[in-house]
């Protein structure tokens, strides 16, 4: 329905849909002397059902100067009356009810603009209205723009109907819903992955958009291969059957993410093997220098080092944390640095060796390991990521997914290797790859990813990419959505960088005290729906959406 229709001669505040009129004002809610709440059932106007006195319902103030809006919380009768009613009773619209009215925000009497905070407070005796469906389907568009006869975009995301109220379509922008970053909140069936795939399927109905789906679970291997890249590491059990295996090598990572791995203990193994880090390093910028590819300590002359060292670049190179090596070395080269310094020469091997003994075993370990197989045992014919992005944005389709559910927690390889990716595609943003074709990231699981610290405490590393895509990526045209059922889990930094949640259903008192930190447009008495919201059901929230709204989020295919 067009929004014009909102300026009929019926307007938004009908006579039929009439709930009471205001008895008490207070800054922060109004009550109301409601004159149906004794109804046995609603009213139905225009083929729809309102509830004229419904807690959780969406009323509109009249006023002299703007209309307000509000949410009915709460409905009793008051105690004197309380005795009226009996197991016998059948419903008269003679009670006495009072509800209390939820302060939301005003409506401009103008052009219908919505917006959060009262401009004017209703005085008493003023008459309250129950929203009309065609408002409350316009409800995001007017919290921005109101009616006006510009020209509107064509692109926007049918996510579902105004809680039970069939037909009244919810049609939101990109821009609205990502363009600040979105978060996807809720406990387990509260419907995550529901409303994530109906937001992916939306994206997808669009040429020219990017989605990137970081799937921790092979959860959505059916996304539709006509708009769906498929890509896995290692071997998951349940696998989209045109998936491609990609390999993630160890050039991708930086120093960190290897000594976060290796998890270096005590007071020798960290120094030695970042030493030994140094060395490779230097060894792959002057491999004329050290054919073995390792640099050669242990009773050795310091001449070919320092002749590699004080070559041009190779003096910064070394000590850049992003500058590949030769991994397959790493052993070889720690034993190399277990030695004595004789200044001009390295003298014979000392007793660091035994202190190393367990991180080498560690490194055989993990090299070795299943769960990171696509990192050190993958074959060199396998496509590696950075290629199979580079195809994804050159390409037509639309979904780049990838599975990394065959990947275990095992030496914190999924935690790692979801940094990696992270870093990478901050890389390309900060490269300005996504300025024309902005990129959608949808990590799914974020409490396993985000906000983590790995590594014994001398050499702890902060997992911080996606943190890092929150804070900064918006400019460079990288947005990012984050689905979990631990909010309390994800940093309060990350959290207050999403500009729009979608909140399902929250069992959690914990989560829900973390959800209203978090966004400033959020009280206790929106948060007290959040436990009782059904399968599929969300609440939206941000800066673009200052009236939180109930959604049904409608079935993806």
């Amino acid at each position: 329905m067009s929004l014009d229709s909102l300026f009929t001669a019926t307007g938004i505040l009908r006579n039929d849909l009439k709930v009471g009129v205001v008895s008490t004002v207070t800054a922060q809610s109004i009550k109301v002397n409601l004159a149906h709440a004794g109804d046995v059932s609603g009213s139905y106007y225009a083929g729809q059902r309102y509830g004229r006195g419904e807690v959780g319902e969406l009323v509109l103030i009249e006023g002299q100067q703007n209309i307000s809006l509000g949410r009915l919380v709460e409905v009793r009768l008051p105690d004197r009356d309380r005795l009226e009613l009996s197991q016998d009773f059948q419903g008269t619209q003679n009670i006495d009810a009072i509800g209390y009215v939820q302060l939301l925000g005003s409506i401009n009497i103008e052009h219908l603009r919505v917006q959060a905070g009262i401009s004017s407070y209703p005085r008493l005796g003023d008459r309250v209205f129950s929203a009309p469906v065609e408002l409350l389907s316009a409800l995001p568009e007017l919290m921005n723009n109101g009616v006006t006869l510009e020209h509107k975009t064509t692109v926007t995301l049918q996510l579902g109907h105004v809680s039970g109220e069939k037909g009244s379509q919810i049609s939101v922008t990109p821009e609205k819903l990502f363009g600040r970053h979105c978060a996807i909140l809720g406990s387990t069936g509260g419907g995550k992955s529901w409303s994530t795939a109906k937001v992916i399927e939306e994206c997808a109905k669009y040429d020219g958009s990017k989605v990137i789906v970081i799937d921790a679970t092979s959860e959505y291997r059916s996304l539709d291969e006509s708009w769906t890249e498929h890509f896995h590491v290692g071997d998951p059990l349940q696998k989209n059957g045109s998936s491609t295996e990609i390999r993630i090598p160890p050039t991708d990572f930086v120093e960190s993410d290897f000594i976060a791995m290796f998890d270096p203990a005590g007071k020798v193994q960290g120094p030695k093997l970042k030493e030994a880090i140094k060395s490779l390093r230097l060894a792959k910028l002057a491999p004329n220098l050290f054919p073995n590819g390792f640099v050669e300590k242990v009773g050795q002359s310091k001449q070919l080092y320092r002749q590699a060292l004080n070559t041009r670049d190779n003096s910064k190179l070394v000590d850049d944390p992003a500058q590949p090596f030769d991994i397959g070395n790493l052993i070889r080269q720690i034993v190399q640095e277990c030695c004595w310094d004789n200044n001009d020469a390295w003298g014979n091997a000392n007793n660091d060796l035994g202190f190393c003994s367990s991180l080498l075993t560690r490194i055989q370990a993990i090299t070795h390991a299943p769960s990171l197989k696509t990192v050190f045992q993958s074959s060199d014919e396998l496509t590696t990521l950075t290629a199979s992005l580079e195809e994804f944005f050159n390409g037509d389709k639309k979904v780049y997914r990838l599975c990394l559910s065959d990947v275990s927690y095992e030496f914190y390889a999924r935690e790692v290797l979801a940094n990696v990716i992270g870093r990478k595609l901050l890389k390309l943003a900060r490269e300005e790859r996504y300025r024309e074709m902005p990129l959608l990231t949808i990590v799914d699981e974020a409490h396993n990813f985000l906000g983590k610290r790995v590594g014994s405490e001398d050499h702890s590393t902060k997992l911080d990419a996606f943190e890092m895509i929150a804070k900064e990526g918006r400019k460079y045209g990288l947005n990012i959505c984050l689905t979990t059922q631990r909010p309390r889990d994800i940093t309060e930094g990350v959290l207050s960088q999403m500009g729009t949640l979608l909140v399902h259903r929250l069992t959690n008192d914990r989560d829900r005290e973390v959800v209203e930190r978090a966004c400033g447009e959020i009280d206790r008495s929106s948060a007290s729906f959040l436990p009782n919201l059904k399968q599929g059901e969300v609440a939206v929230i941000g800066v673009d959406f200052p009236i939180p709204m109930t959604i049904q989020i409608d079935k993806p295919t």
